[in-house]
């Protein structure tokens, strides 16, 4: 009998003590670099709950089709809205199982799931970031067991699994004073109110397992800051007694990470490593969290994670506030920490570059080492995870890529942007099906448009209703009176559509990075342009963008057109040592998403490489 069998059989742990972590056995093995898997990023409550075969597939042509209530009730978007703020939908662990092959198909390598521990049973938190039990699967996501087959199937496909933790915070397990669930930020500590049961009244002691907090060592009010909800911005990111360190998040609930309880939060996710065979961690909330805190609590996962034979246990870290802040964790916490997720200024600088509202020079110079935020990161490809779509967009507006687009098929503009570009890649759920939400016409009926992260969780497997509201939903009941937070604003219809165009493109784009080393390791310079008889230069926005990655003799040159509705043409400078007469093209998006294409640069047809009187070497493209 192996670990993960015996601790099933053992059932859920309701303390540490007594969990003894194995040592030195076979497990899943970490890869080389990071730098080759392609990421992708699922809201477990909002993927798949495994019964999309009893669902209509969504029809992108006939989307009212998909906006009928049950019963023939009058479509309400307030109602569609207030679905996806407030109630889990019901996508679950099974489901992403049933949805490997999708994922094997879209050329996926590594799949990052959001949080699945257990939430308290009374609150709608469908996301998973306010954990209850720390050592059990909340039974609205499915069983220990569940997580368990999930990571070997994915591996059996040759897929990786990152699992999403928190160890700043837990839920909200308890009452402040008088039965208070938030109060005003003080530099002090407010008295210990009273635990919650697991209807989320006040109760003077813990007794079911969904009462207060658990493991049992969470039950001690001294290891919470009990400070209250202050700023999350507020305070130097190097002062570890800083607001935003010491602030609870919202109604969540701060520990207070002395050496003791970072121990003990770090073997409870050993614990999952060693039960489920995962190859990773994404680390919530990492900047609300002292560099010494980060950086034990990241060296004891990595030491675990090494003795049992994974040298290359994937940590990345979500750190709010902007470049800078990125960096200095990244310097801080050393090889403690793979990677941060490049959610500041530079997803907004992808986005806006691939649009063409924004010149591709100002996301090129991302990368240069002289940068004053994290371009000598960048510049490493290794140390940062390229988003272009999330669950929250910390900065800017909160709508999809696709929203707004030129196209239904722009995303793959972006995407090549994304994915070829130095980097680890990672693909938010829903962004190869064009998730947009509603159409622009109805933008104005819509509560929060923009404003509220709800739109960035469609439910893509498109459920008729939510669960109910609470303890009704946790008991498996649906809401009849709202409909399903469905994609495009619909209900009732998934979008599991593996010939829409998007999900075409982007395939291949996946196809050809993984063919060809150099688009995944390979050095990287932005290259000049020139069109109508100007200079060599970096020309946007709205121009062609193009880019080099080279591996020792190997040139691949990049290029998109940015301006998503007009073809354009321009010459490219290429390496002139490494370029003989021709360049054999590789991929086009066009073609792949053309039957019977018979337009220019075909698949494996030649381009030739022109000399300049002053020694440069260019290709000329012309109507891409």
């Amino acid at each position: 009998m192996n670990f993960s069998d015996e601790m099933l059989k053992k059932g859920r742990p309701d303390s540490l003590n007594g969990i003894d972590l194995p040592r030195r056995l076979k497990y899943h093995p970490s890869p080389v670099s990071w730098q080759n898997e392609v990421l992708y990023f699922i809201l477990v409550d909002r993927f798949s709950d495994g019964k999309e075969s009893e669902r209509k597939m969504l029809d992108r042509d006939d989307i009212q089709s998909g906006r009928t209530v049950t019963g023939g009730k009058q479509w309400r978007w307030d109602s569609w809205a207030k679905s996806g703020a407030e109630r889990w939908q019901g996508g679950n662990i099974k489901g992403i199982i049933s949805r490997l092959g999708y994922l094997e198909q879209l050329g996926i390598t590594t799949i990052w799931i959001s949080p699945v521990f257990t939430q308290r049973v009374h609150l709608n938190t469908y996301h998973g970031y306010g954990i209850q039990d720390f050592l059990d699967v909340d039974g609205r996501f499915g069983t220990r067991e569940d997580l368990v087959e999930l990571v070997a199937m994915a591996h059996e496909k040759k897929i990786r699994i990152i699992l999403d933790i928190i160890f700043n915070h837990s839920g909200c397990n308890w009452f402040y004073d008088n039965g208070r669930l938030t109060m005003p930020y003080t530099t002090g500590r407010y008295p210990f109110g009273s635990w919650r049961d697991k209807n989320g009244n006040s109760s003077g002691s813990i007794g079911s397992n969904r009462d207060g907090v658990w493991p049992k060592e969470f039950q001690d009010e001294n290891k919470y800051t009990r400070a209250g909800s202050g700023s999350l911005g507020a305070g130097d990111v190097n002062d570890p007694y800083a607001e935003h360190k010491r602030s609870d998040f919202c109604d969540l609930r701060d520990f207070d990470l002395d050496s003791v309880l970072l121990n003990q939060l770090a073997k409870c996710y050993e614990y999952w490593i060693a039960l489920t065979d995962c190859d990773g961690f994404r680390i919530d909330t990492l900047k609300h969290v002292s560099f010494e805190q980060a950086r034990n609590f990241c060296g004891s996962i990595k030491e675990y994670a090494s003795n049992i034979g994974k040298e290359n246990f994937f940590l990345v870290g979500e750190i709010a506030g902007g470049d800078e802040n990125e960096d200095r964790y990244i310097d801080a916490l050393d090889r403690n920490l793979n990677a941060a997720l490049d959610i500041g200024s530079m997803r907004l600088c992808l986005r806006s570059a691939a649009k063409g509202f924004e010149n591709a020079y100002d996301y090129f110079c991302g990368f240069d080492y002289r940068d004053m935020g994290m371009g000598s990161h960048r510049n490493r490809g290794d140390k940062h995870v390229s988003i272009l779509d999330d669950h929250d967009h910390v900065f800017g507006e909160k709508l999809r890529f696709s929203t707004g687009a030129a196209s239904i098929h722009q995303v793959a503009a972006a995407t090549a942007l994304q994915v070829f570009s130095l980097g680890i890649p990672c693909i938010y759920y829903g962004t190869e099906q064009s998730f947009a939400g509603p159409e622009e016409a109805e933008w104005q009926w819509i509560p929060e448009w923009g404003n509220s992260d709800r739109y960035l969780r469609e439910a893509m497997f498109g459920p008729e209703n939510p669960l109910g509201d609470g303890l009704l939903g946790a008991g498996g009941s649906a809401d009849g009176s709202l409909p399903g937070f469905g994609p495009f604003g619909t209900s009732g219809q998934h979008c599991f559509d593996t010939g829409s165009p998007a999900f075409i493109r982007i395939s291949k784009l996946l196809e050809i990075r993984k063919k060809y080393p150099a688009l995944s390791l390979g050095r990287q310079y932005q290259r000049q342009i020139s069109f109508l008889g100007k200079d060599f230069g970096f020309y946007g926005p709205g121009e062609l963008i193009a880019w080099s990655r080279i591996l020792s003799d190997e040139e691949f040159v990049v290029v998109i057109n940015s301006h998503g509705t007009q073809r354009r043409g321009a010459k490219i400078i290429v390496d002139a040592g490494l370029n003989g007469k021709e360049m054999t093209v590789a991929g086009n998006t066009e073609e792949w998403g053309t039957p019977a294409y018979t337009g220019n640069y075909k698949i494996g047809t030649d381009v030739k490489v022109h000399r300049g009187n002053d020694g440069n070497a260019f290709i000329e493209l012309d109507g891409i």
